[in-house]
């Protein structure tokens, strides 16, 4: 994209952490409160990629994702997310540094989520793109970006 003249020097652009997974939950969710009392769901996310080799050969990888719901996102996930159900999450990327057990730094990356669509029905994990009750959620992490779970219409 070209900036007009007058924008082009000394411009800056917003920056962005936008990630979207679509996959499957590997876990029941984790739910906790913050000692102000707000609600926290941790759950992991498993997310397939498949591609083919040089050779032709199909492959199949996933990768792990641990996915953080704050407020009412937080307790809509701890009541619909289980094992195996499928999901599309929007959220951004948090990286967090702690110490080991055994006194290593350590850095863990999760996905704070924003948004959460169920892409099967409500107690089939195996069922896909069907409608599951309506739900909404407006309140997001303590000075985050607002939260809300919808489904897709199909």
């Amino acid at each position: 994209m070209r900036l007009p003249p007058h924008r082009a020097r000394g411009a800056r652009l917003a920056g962005l952490n936008k990630i979207l997974l679509i996959g499957n939950a590997g876990s029941d969710p984790e739910m906790r409160y913050t000692p102000n009392g707000d609600a926290v769901a941790d759950f992991r996310m498993a997310v397939n990629r498949s591609y083919n080799t040089r050779d032709g050969e199909r492959r199949e990888e996933t990768e792990w994702f641990t996915v953080t719901a704050w407020g009412r996102l937080a307790e809509q996930v701890n009541q619909y997310v289980v094992k195996g159900r499928r999901a599309y999450v929007e959220g951004r990327l948090r990286s967090r540094a702690f110490m080991g057990n055994d006194g290593q730094p350590r850095v863990a990356n999760e996905v704070v989520a924003e948004r959460v669509l169920f892409l099967d029905r409500a107690g089939s994990a195996a069922a896909s793109g069907s409608e599951v009750s309506p739900q909404s959620a407006t309140q997001g992490a303590p000075q985050e970006s607002q939260s809300e779970v919808e489904d897709l219409p199909w």
